[in-house]
């Protein structure tokens, strides 16, 4: 086993005493620090590595603070002037996951940049953490790799906010294959709107 075989062996056990005093003592930290901050090294590098982080220049690593819990209506002291249908506050749920929303954040205040992936790094009660790698498409060393250059291409920007990233596809219901899935092909409301539209060639 190499050093990154015992990091994923610990990072896969977080009930040993180990992990857990560790994650406690990083979750500590993070709280003090700002929702969004610059970390110098993955906090996971056999799980940034994985999903494409390469230590050179052109990558950096960001960390991201998402409160957690669901999404309440944005309507002011809870009054909806409308039918009771829709006066529902609390028990509302936001369609994407949180590393989605993290991504996006991150695509946001780093506008230059184009979002790699992400992976989850920590979680109190409050907020989740996680680490998202983003990639500098101006940058020779990138440009020049060809391993990684695809994202280069104008059509990859912004990817996190059109859900193009893993998190992404999986909050589009994108991450099964076969006939169980086809209706979430190319999306759920593409395939609805074409069951729902009556259309009649003309015969010619």
């Amino acid at each position: 086993m190499g050093a990154s075989d015992y990091v994923q062996e610990l990072n896969r056990r977080k009930q040993t005493d180990l992990t857990g005093i560790v994650q406690r003592v990083r979750c500590w930290e993070y709280r003090q620090q700002p929702s969004i901050v610059r970390v110098t090294r993955p906090t996971r590098p056999d799980k940034a590595h994985r999903l494409g982080y390469k230590a050179k220049q052109g990558f950096v690593v960001y960390r991201v603070r998402v409160r957690r819990g669901g999404r309440t209506r944005p309507v002011a002291k809870g009054i909806v002037y409308g039918k009771p249908k829709h006066q529902g506050i609390t028990q509302l749920k936001f369609q994407r996951n949180k590393r989605s929303v993290a991504e996006e954040r991150a695509g946001r205040r780093l506008g230059g940049l184009r979002v790699l992936n992400s992976y989850w790094v920590n979680q109190d009660s409050t907020y989740k953490y996680f680490e998202v790698i983003l990639v500098d498409t101006a940058h020779e060393a990138v440009r020049n790799d060809p391993r990684v250059n695809w994202i280069c291409k104008g059509v990859h920007k912004h990817r996190e906010l059109r859900g193009l990233t893993s998190a992404g596809k999986k909050g589009r219901g994108l991450r099964g294959k076969g006939h169980r899935n086809h209706k979430a092909r190319p999306s759920k409301r593409a395939t609805w709107k074409r069951n729902q539209t009556l259309s009649l060639p003309r015969y010619r």
